[in-house]
């Protein structure tokens, strides 16, 4: 077997299975694969946001400072911006078991390498500088590795779930990215403050082990393979042109051309890139903004950033069930009012007080509204108006224009930041008046974009 071989999407079986036992198996292996497509990209999560809590760490020991933590966290949204296009165009036509854990692997070999750097860097035997150049090097590594999270997960959606569930199950399976962030921020942590910034990488080490048996043991490829008919069969939504692979491989590649011209799919990008600009700007550097602009200590910090993904559970789950059942499919009227909510929550965190119960109200509301963006901005209105086949393709334009904002926003942040510092007590710390209204600008584009494409439907190829 060759490697391109060993990610090929699963031949359908050759046995198949009897008529009586069709619905229950199909159900059974239905929920397996969205069960292991959610709680494997919420562990992936884990592997990605490690570092969101080891900055001040990082900087109060003298080993990185802001502006190098803001190039490395582009490193790795840079990376994975691209590797978003390149693999969600590879998934459209993979195994998508073997495909995800094979990400996922080297995701935890990256995490796990930055824990052993970091234990000799406190050791003095890695020079500061060369800690800079190698954990860049592996937060790239990590990035492109988890490019391979999202599409096959979400491709699994599409595989296995008929059009008038789809957004539901899609609601669900985006309270996966919730599900990470915030074990990123209180698992990891607590880890963190308890034993030191490296103890961060190994702890999103130990859950990635876990997601990628999640998803060895769980995850299944196609109705097909497992002796069922296609999921048009299924679910009743009509007939399946019976295909060589070679013709499916074509008319996949037709289709994903289709979608590359498709304007609808790239002014849905440009509006989730910005909307990533404010949700990493409060992932990656909320905690810090709490401890240098309104005086909190670590845990308390990462505690109250940790609030935002839990809520975001509630506006992912909800999202997707409203816009299917009151909205009948039709995302945009929630995308909208959700915009507005971030841009409103984000403001009362920015510019409000050092109040605790303010700022939780303020990760309460960011959280749900980021938790309803993220389903429909970051992916599944864009779904929503492509074929079946080219949904990889779709993911990709989108992930690889969000990611890239991402790493765009790390690094002007850090250049803000260390450009624009204030002496509060004798001592230096940053001032975040400028990178405020940054982020708050980025909140209101993405929420004003998606109007352009309210009237656009389904692209028929």
């Amino acid at each position: 077997m060759t490697f391109s071989d060993f990610f090929k999407t699963s031949a359908p079986s050759a046995v198949k299975l009897p008529a009586e036992k069709v619905d229950k198996t199909y159900k059974r292996l239905r929920f397996q694969a969205f069960l292991a497509g959610t709680l494997g990209y919420a562990l992936y999560y884990v592997c990605r946001l490690s570092m969101g809590v080891m900055k001040q760490p990082l900087i109060d020991a003298g080993l990185l400072d802001a502006t190098q933590l803001g190039i490395i966290g582009a490193c790795l949204y840079w990376a994975y911006a691209l590797g978003k296009l390149v693999n969600g165009f590879l998934a459209d036509s993979s195994n998508i078991k073997r495909f995800m854990a094979s990400g996922l692997i080297v995701s935890v070999l990256m995490n796990f390498t930055m824990g052993i750097l970091g234990v000799a860097a406190l050791k003095g035997t890695v020079a500061t500088s060369a800690l800079f150049i190698l954990f860049a090097v592996c937060w790239a590594v990590n990035g492109w590795s988890q490019s391979m999270g999202a599409p096959p997960a979400i491709i699994a959606l599409s595989r296995w779930f008929p059009l008038s569930i789809r957004g539901t199950f899609y609601g669900f399976f985006s309270s996966s990215h919730n599900i990470g962030e915030g074990l990123s921020f209180v698992f990891v942590g607590m880890l963190v403050a308890a034993f030191g910034w490296m103890w961060g990488f190994f702890g999103a080490a130990l859950a990635g082990v876990l997601g990628i048996l999640i998803i060895i043991f769980f995850m299944h490829d196609t109705p097909e393979s497992k002796g069922l008919p296609p999921i048009e069969v299924l679910s009743g939504e009509g007939k399946v042109e019976e295909l060589s692979p070679e013709e499916k491989r074509a008319q996949t590649r037709r289709m994903q051309a289709a979608v590359i011209k498709n304007p609808g799919v790239w002014i849905l990008a440009l509006a989730s890139a910005f909307m990533y600009m404010s949700r990493y700007a409060i992932n990656e550097w909320g905690t810090i903004f709490l401890q240098e602009a309104k005086g909190y200590d670590l845990a308390g910090a990462a505690t109250i950033i940790g609030i935002n993904p839990i809520f975001g559970v509630i506006g992912t789950v909800v999202s997707g069930w409203l816009s299917d059942t009151v909205f009948r499919g039709d995302r945009k009227y929630p995308a909208f009012v959700a915009g507005i909510l971030e841009a409103i929550a984000l403001a009362i965190f920015l510019f409000g007080g050092p109040s605790k119960w303010l700022n939780i109200l303020a990760m309460v509301l960011f959280g749900v509204a980021i938790g309803v963006l993220i389903s429909f901005l970051g992916g599944l209105m864009a779904v929503d108006i492509v074929p079946r086949q080219a949904t990889g393709a779709a993911l990709g334009i989108v992930g690889m224009a969000s990611y890239a904002a991402a790493g765009l926003q790390n690094v002007v942040t850090g250049l803000l930041l260390d450009g624009h510092t204030v002496e509060v007590g004798g001592k230096m710390v940053h001032d975040f008046t400028y990178v405020s209204w940054f982020w708050l600008g980025a909140a209101v584009i993405s929420f004003v974009l998606p109007v352009f494409n309210w009237r656009r439907k389904q692209q028929v190829i």
